[in-house]
This record gives C-alpha cells, sequence and structure tokens, in this order.
C-alpha cells in the first residue's frame, strides 16, 4: 500500500510538472509571436506592416527558387556575382530587394513581366521566353544567322539571371523586381542586360534601312501584344526630334532607360506601351 501511494504521489507530480512545462511554452510561443507581429501605431490606429509581410514572402520565394537552380541548374554563386561587387544605391538596410525602389519604376517592371508572360498564367518561364523570340523571329525579317544568335542571346539571358531552362523553373512578379533590382546594382549584369534588344530592331525593320517608321513601330508592338493605337501614342512621343523615325542606337537606349530609370518625365516610359495598374 505505501509502495502504491508513493507511485501515485509521483505520478501526480509528473502530470503538474507537464502542464506547468505546457503552461511555460505556451506562453513563451505566444511571447515570440507577439515579438514577430509587433504592430505599428499612428494616432489612435494600430496596424502590421504589409510591406513587410511582402518581403517575407519574397523573400521565402527566392529561397525556393534558389534551392531549385542549386539542385538542377548552376551553382547560385556562378549564377550571381558576391554581393560585395555590387554598387547598392540604397540607403536603407530595412527593404527587402525591390522594394526600396519607386513605386514608378515597380510599375514599369510588371508591365514588361506582364509582356514575357506570354500564357498569362502570372509565372515567366523559359518556354514565355521562347516564345517571346519567336513572334519576332516569325516577322521573317531576320536571316538565318541573325535568328540563331537571337535564340542563343535569349537562352543565355535566361540562364544568366533565372538559371536552369526547366519548365519548372519560373520567374514571379515578386521575384522578376528582385533579380531587375540586383542587375541595375551589378555593373556586369547590367552591362550585358537586355543585350537581345537589337534584335528586335531588326527584326522589325522591315524595309532594312536601319530605321523604323512609326508602321514599323506598330510591328514592335503587335509583337509585344499591344495594340496599333498604343503603338502611334507610344511613338509620337519617344520621336522626340521628330523626324519620323528611330536609328537602332535610339530604339537599343529607349529600351534600356525604360529599366534603368526611375525618372517619370523621361519618355522611355512609353517604349513598352501602357504601364500596368496596380
Amino acid at each position: 500500500m505505501a509502495i502504491t501511494l508513493v507511485r501515485l504521489g509521483i505520478r501526480s507530480i509528473s502530470l503538474n510538472l507537464e502542464r506547468s512545462a505546457a503552461l511555460v511554452s505556451t506562453s513563451t510561443h505566444n511571447q515570440v509571436k507577439l515579438l514577430h507581429t509587433k504592430p505599428v501605431c499612428n494616432g489612435s490606429v494600430c496596424f502590421l506592416q504589409e510591406k513587410q509581410r511582402e518581403c517575407d514572402l519574397t523573400e521565402q520565394m527566392s529561397s525556393l527558387r534558389r534551392s531549385y537552380s542549386k539542385q538542377h541548374g548552376r551553382p547560385e554563386e556562378n549564377r550571381r556575382k558576391q554581393q560585395s561587387d555590387s554598387e547598392s544605391d540604397s540607403d536603407s538596410d530595412t527593404e527587402c530587394k525591390g522594394f526600396d525602389r519607386s513605386e514608378f519604376w515597380r510599375r514599369k517592371m510588371r508591365t514588361v513581366h506582364n509582356i514575357l508572360d506570354i500564357d498569362k498564367d502570372g509565372l515567366i518561364s523559359f518556354n514565355d521566353f521562347a516564345l517571346f523570340a519567336e513572334r519576332f523571329k516569325s516577322l521573317g525579317h531576320l536571316d538565318e544567322q541573325q535568328a540563331k544568335e537571337f535564340s542563343d542571346i535569349i537562352k543565355l539571358t535566361w540562364e544568366e539571371q533565372w538559371g536552369a531552362v526547366d519548365p519548372y523553373n519560373f520567374v514571379t512578379v515578386e521575384q522578376y523586381l528582385e533579380d531587375m533590382h540586383h542587375v541595375l546594382n551589378d555593373k556586369t549584369l547590367k552591362k550585358k542586360a537586355h543585350r537581345w534588344l537589337p534584335y528586335l530592331f531588326k527584326a522589325v525593320d522591315k524595309d532594312k534601312s536601319g530605321f523604323i517608321s512609326v508602321k514599323e513601330f506598330k510591328l514592335f508592338f503587335e509583337c509585344l501584344g499591344l495594340d496599333n493605337e498604343h503603338a502611334a501614342v507610344a511613338f509620337a512621343v519617344i520621336d522626340t526630334n521628330g523626324d519620323g523615325k528611330l536609328s537602332m542606337k535610339e530604339f537599343v537606349k529607349l529600351g534600356k532607360d525604360f529599366f534603368f530609370t526611375e525618372d517619370e518625365a523621361k519618355v522611355s516610359k512609353m517604349f513598352w506601351g501602357p504601364l500596368i495598374e496596380v
């Protein structure tokens, strides 16, 4: 009997300790949760930082893609240079990549992402990228050598910026924003970015005059999936000298400036058509 009572006493003590541990664990978990979801108060109103939630989601997506690239593509360190080689123009270390640029710049990047998303599933895959190139090649104005060079550059650009040529390797809007932010902050990547622009020019230069007329610029917009009305308006704006034509140098500069500048006064904002509404 004495032994039984002792066993019951020990069991009772054990159960009490387990309950206490559970309470302490729950309390600690709640405190940690509160720590990570600390609200920001403005006067009498308190709210959670939605921007931080976006950053967290972006980082999670980036981690998944980096993991995928390591397993199925080239090692991440070969795909990107070390951050120490980058030239960052951000004054804040509290922002996630791509979010410390202006909303105007982000709208422009979303616009291009939407254009490159040929099947409109919200993601860019290498298949989208290849179909984008095929639209221009199908015009029939590139010779065989130019068409091959164009395809090779499209493939190389994909591999350098986004890794493996694989149907399951895709680029979300958030990832595109981050990647383009990275490109602008890296001298080497910035020089090589959008080197396929001259081939877009050659593809729509129907008469091979070395200049693009408004009629040929409409072909460009047609390949982007945009209508002629937008093309006429855009051409009128970007043809700053009013000579009714664009040289390859002008065309390429406008195309690159669209990605590089955050100045809303630049006419290059019209180059890829109407900016997407957010």
